[in-house]
Order: C-alpha cells, then sequence, then structure tokens
C-alpha cells in the first residue's frame, strides 16, 4: 500500500508511506520532511 505523506522541505520530491515504512526522514529538531538524498547531503555539511 502506498500513501502520500508529504513533499521534501527542499526540492519538493514526493515522499510516501510503503508498506508502513516512511521513504523520506523527519528532523527531530525542525520537525520538517525531507526526501533521503537531500537529509544524506544536509548531514554531510
Amino acid at each position: 500500500m502506498k500513501e502520500f505523506v508529504g513533499n521534501c522541505t527542499l526540492c519538493q520530491k514526493e515522499i510516501n508511506c510503503l508498506e508502513g515504512f516512511l521513504n523520506g526522514v523527519i528532523n527531530e529538531k525542525d520537525g520538517r520532511l525531507y526526501c533521503f538524498e537531500c537529509d544524506a547531503e544536509s548531514t554531510e555539511n
């Protein structure tokens, strides 16, 4: 099952919940939603 959750805060990529697993990251500090690619880039810097 695929359910729309929201869009990435940075790149606006669509983020879904797939079979109960979020295919993105919710930032613990600001509560914003990020795709895996944008989250990886932000933690590298």
